[in-house]
């Protein structure tokens, strides 16, 4: 019988590091699960920015690392989950988020949080995203 799991974890070298026990994203199927990815920079394990703008380009950074180590990209994703504390940089989110998907339109739900789980984290978002080819 053969117990493999149907599903496995997205683990690489240079990744951003979950703050708790779960992984970066799962694969089952075509379908990459990425879980929330805030503003840290791997490089340095520092917050980038203080500001939501900076903050969404780091968090799209994050994201597409992860999803290169999945074996994909932003250009196959379904569905992101935005998360911001303070709707009224929605614009200034949205901004970012646009020019990163250019013409590719996710589905999305954003949401304000009353936080997040880091100090000074503005923005969070998740993805869901297929993978091509396999």
């Amino acid at each position: 019988m053969d117990h493999s799991s149907p599903f496995r974890s997205v683990l690489a070298e240079g990744l951003p590091k979950p703050v708790g026990p779960y992984s970066p994203a799962t694969i089952f199927e075509r379908l990459v699960f990425v879980s929330g990815q805030g503003a840290i920079d791997p490089a340095t394990g520092q917050l980038a920015g203080l500001d939501v703008e900076t903050q969404t380009e780091q968090v799209f950074r994050n994201l597409e690392a992860i999803l290169k180590a999945a074996g994909t990209d932003l250009s196959h994703v379904l569905r992101c989950g935005v998360f911001l504390i303070d709707m009224r940089e929605f614009a200034a989110m949205n901004a970012v988020y646009a020019r990163v998907f250019g013409d590719h339109r996710p589905a999305r739900t954003t949401v304000a949080v009353s936080s997040l789980p880091h100090a000074g984290l503005r923005v969070e978002i998740d993805a869901v995203a297929w993978l091509p080819g396999v």
